[in-house]
């Protein structure tokens, strides 16, 4: 059963100068997964949830390009709870999943990278379904 233990912090290369800071990250090398959807959130306040979800088959790799937000992660047995406040820290999570994004920072923009293109079908938003579905 895929779970908490595959959840991962990366750390991205970072490449910088007097100029400042540039940060790579590439499909299949930096990220375990070919990219195949981009998203940001931005402009949510500080006692906002989003996510409220699992997925079937997405795997994603959440990144706070600005300001810092906090992400719950439970695989129905377990959570954790990580901060992400550095451009170039980025949290893999894999299929089936619960997951919660909360405590956004006024200046957070939160990118996520999706290993699948957009399918409704494949969200799990019921939690109850989602205990169903990894036990």
């Amino acid at each position: 059963m895929k779970g908490i233990e595959e959840v991962r912090l990366l750390n991205f290369k970072e490449k910088g100068d007097e100029r400042g800071q540039l940060v790579i990250v590439e499909g299949m090398k930096d990220i375990p997964f070919e990219i195949k959807r981009v998203f940001y959130m931005y402009g949510s306040e500080k006692g906002i949830i989003r996510g409220q979800h699992a997925n079937k088959k997405s795997k994603f790799v959440l990144i706070n390009i600005s300001g810092n937000s906090k992400v719950k992660v439970d695989d129905g047995i377990r959570t954790k709870v990580y901060s992400l406040d550095r451009p170039y820290m980025g949290l893999y999570l894999p299929e089936l999943v619960w997951k919660d994004m909360y405590d956004f920072s006024e200046n957070s923009i939160l990118l996520v990278l999706s290993s699948e293109y957009y399918d409704s079908n494949e969200y799990i938003k019921s939690y109850d379904e989602f205990l169903k579905q990894v036990r």
